[in-house]
């Protein structure tokens, strides 16, 4: 885009010195000499619109930060969950809220957005916490949680979602971690099953 630009600028500068404008530089003199003369700036007007159409725009549409009106996010619970001990009455990073039952909770994000994940060849990286009362991350260091999620506003690959693994720390105790590869921006679904509990949520994944 920027080289078009360039071209497009070294263009009009031979035309204006076609009409009589001062040549800064050999190569404008030599632009200016090989053009055919015009008479006035205003008999460059054609040639300028038609070598702006031209150009080729390769700027991305802009992708919205915040999630559109059709695209309706999960939202804190009110009055909020809070997991029994001994887990944190409220996630250890503020900006989260929890969102789920003592079956089978997570960590939801409270403006419903994802934004700024890692990119790499399959797609925009997350890590997911999830939390079940009684899950000892010891005792199953792969747990049976299984992962799916599929984008909702737009058709797109099915998220992908590895085996889990454990994870623990004392401000978020025994708890189960999928790293998972959104394929594309956008409205995504997702749904984790543990035992005989299942929980979904949305979420707007942004650049």
């Amino acid at each position: 885009m920027r080289y078009n630009r360039y071209c497009l600028l070294v263009v009009l500068g031979a035309l204006l010195a076609a009409c009589g404008a001062p040549a800064t530089n050999d190569l404008a003199d030599a632009q200016s000499a090989a053009l055919p003369p015009a008479t006035s700036p205003t008999e460059l007007a054609p040639i300028i619109t038609v070598l702006a159409g031209t150009m080729p725009d390769s700027t991305p549409t802009a992708f919205p930060a915040l999630p559109p009106a059709d695209c309706a996010v999960t939202r804190p619970p009110e009055p909020p969950f809070i997991p029994p001990a001994p887990y944190p009455s409220i996630p250890p990073v503020p900006r989260y809220a929890w969102y789920g039952t003592e079956q089978l909770w997570t960590t939801i994000p409270k403006n419903g957005v994802w934004d700024s994940l890692p990119l790499n060849p399959d797609g925009y990286t997350q890590k997911i916490l999830w939390w079940r009362e009684g899950y000892v991350w010891t005792e199953e260091p792969q747990p049976a949680l299984t992962m799916t999620g599929r984008r909702l506003d737009a058709p797109a690959p099915d998220l992908k979602a590895p085996r889990a693994t454990n994870a623990y720390a004392d401000d978020i105790q025994s708890a189960m971690l999928v790293g998972v590869d959104f394929p594309t921006l956008g409205c995504w679904e997702i749904t984790g099953t543990y035992a005989d509990q299942t929980l979904s949520f949305v979420v707007w994944v942004a650049p």
